[in-house]
């Protein structure tokens, strides 16, 4: 089967930006976007819950060449199916048995479940959750583990390589380079080593168009109607 059409549900600077990211790397600018106003709830609509009723970005809808829709609702799935869907872009080791692919894999998922697992939890108490339900000592705590557990584990990699896998740029870097953008927001990254990293993938210009958008992200979703709605 071959892909026909590539449509993504995003939101500026959301977890959805790691797709699009991809999008641009693999496909160029050969693909349909929808904006999802996430801080005014459209997630939680009727006709978004039949998309996906995780009520969330990303979601990529593919239409294969026998006419039938897929839709995608994981971002690390999306992003490892995107490298193998097009190996020309040469952004996966080649699926199979080998040290480099069980790193690559490791690395995605890594930053696709430990990292956005604490950095969503900063985010939801710092500036989702109204202020009566917000806990500061999660966010504290979170914080603590990432600078002392998360960052020491990557500066060690990007001492030694330029990339998290290696000397090449791969499809693990667009989910652990978006989680270093997230987590520098939050004050959080601000060795050298991520300043060189991020010097590094800013240069690609897949990522330049992936971030165009960023402006339209709302940092403090507390006020806005996602609140009302916000479930975590």
């Amino acid at each position: 089967m071959l892909i026909k059409h590539l449509k993504l549900y995003h939101s500026p600077a959301s977890r959805s930006t790691r797709i699009k990211w991809m999008l641009h790397e693999v496909v160029g600018n050969a693909f349909e976007i929808e904006k999802i106003d996430l801080s005014g709830a459209v997630q939680y609509s009727a006709e978004f819950l039949l998309l996906n009723p995780n009520h969330c970005v990303p979601v990529l809808e593919i239409t294969w060449d026998t006419g039938a829709v897929q839709h995608m609702l994981e971002s690390a799935a999306m992003v490892a199916f995107l490298a193998d869907a097009f190996p020309a872009a040469e952004l996966a080791p080649p699926p199979g048995a080998s040290p480099e692919r069980a790193d690559y894999l490791q690395m995605l998922h890594f930053g696709s479940t430990w990292m956005d697992m604490m950095l969503w939890q900063i985010r939801a108490h710092e500036h989702v959750l109204p202020a009566a339900e917000r806990d500061p000592r999660t966010a504290a705590r979170y914080r603590k583990k990432f600078s002392e557990e998360v960052e020491p584990q990557l500066i060690a990699r990007l001492q030694r390589t330029p990339f998290v896998c290696g000397q090449h740029f791969t499809a693990a870097d667009c989910i652990v380079g978006h989680t270093v953008f997230w987590a520098r927001g939050y004050g959080l990254f601000r060795d050298e080593a991520f300043q060189r990293y991020v010097a590094r993938l800013s240069q690609r210009p897949a990522f330049g168009a992936a971030f165009s958008d960023t402006r339209g992200f709302v940092l403090d979703a507390s006020e806005q109607p996602l609140s009302a709605h916000f479930t975590g």
